[in-house]
């Protein structure tokens, strides 16, 4: 039995390397960002997102190239974006769940702005940051969103939310392993459910809600996190505190390493406070062609 259950397992692998070669050829010669974007792993993402349809894949990845080569992610910097991160609405967590995924931290009450530009802006550039500090091997993120203090008054506007939707679905295809909603208000089932009609079905199945002092809800939670990592608002033993100024430091010698990995022309990257990143030490740049294999 376990023969044969592995020997099917390496065909299947035998067979999506295929298509990741088919949806290569069918791409065609890239080079730039699009070829440092286009690596083996990526593919696979987005034909994992197509079912494995080498045509859809090939037709969402080269939305998502248009998409990249004119709103530019790779370029956002910290310094753009600093002003909507002061409240801590959105930020990656020191500690990664059970599997190694990066961790993205959301406080819907905590939200600072109007502007959907802004907000999707924000969350973009926290976006492809978490991907840059992805383990080698690992893909996907969790979410943890509290929902604590939460009213309609810092709710977003439903077609900020249908764009977000939109970019994370056909941009950031299979990026998202887990989202946790912690301790929801009832209220906000009535905004989720209107959401959920604009999500693919399976991002929808990881959508998990959750709640305070629900054996369940405990339950999953600790089956995906350590307690001693996760903070106490969603039920674990740790202090979640925001520091914006710490948090901005993290993010300024990132973005020097993001410069390097898509081999753009290194600046003074700076801090909200006119301090330059300029003294950060960079990891060793990576060439377009290993970045690609």
């Amino acid at each position: 039995m376990f023969r044969r259950r592995n020997a099917h397992q390496l065909e299947d692998d035998s067979h999506k390397d295929n298509k990741v070669r088919e949806l290569k050829s069918a791409i065609g010669p890239l080079s730039g960002h699009s070829l440092v974007f286009c690596s083996d792993a990526s593919l696979r993402r987005y034909l994992d997102a197509r079912n494995w349809n080498v045509e859809k894949a090939k037709k969402m990845i080269e939305e998502t190239l248009k998409w990249r080569s004119t709103y530019k992610p790779q370029e956002i910097r910290w310094n753009q974006v600093a002003h909507e991160g002061e409240t801590g609405k959105i930020s990656r967590a020191s500690f990664h769940d059970r599997q190694g995924r990066v961790v993205l931290i959301m406080r819907p009450a905590l939200q600072n702005s109007t502007s959907s530009e802004g907000n999707i802006k924000h969350l973009v550039y926290l976006l492809e940051n978490a991907i840059l500090n992805l383990p080698k091997g690992q893909e996907q993120m969790s979410w943890l969103i509290d929902f604590t203090g939460w009213s309609m008054a810092a709710n977003v506007p439903m077609k900020t939310t249908r764009e977000i939707i939109h970019i994370l679905q056909n941009h950031y295809p299979e990026r998202l392993g887990i989202a946790f909603l912690y301790n929801p208000p009832r209220i906000f089932q009535a905004v989720y459910m209107a959401a959920k009609y604009f999500l693919d079905p399976c991002t929808a199945e990881k959508v998990k809600f959750v709640y305070p002092k629900d054996k369940a809800s405990d339950e999953l939670m600790t089956s995906h996190f350590d307690v001693e990592n996760l903070p106490k608002e969603f039920g674990g033993e740790a202090t979640l505190e925001y520091d914006h100024e710490d948090f901005s430091r993290q993010m300024c010698e990132d973005d020097v390493k993001t410069a390097k990995y898509w081999g753009l022309e290194e600046k003074h990257y700076l801090k909200p406070n006119g301090f330059s990143a300029s003294d950060v030490v960079p990891e060793p740049a990576t060439s377009i062609a290993s970045a690609a294999s």
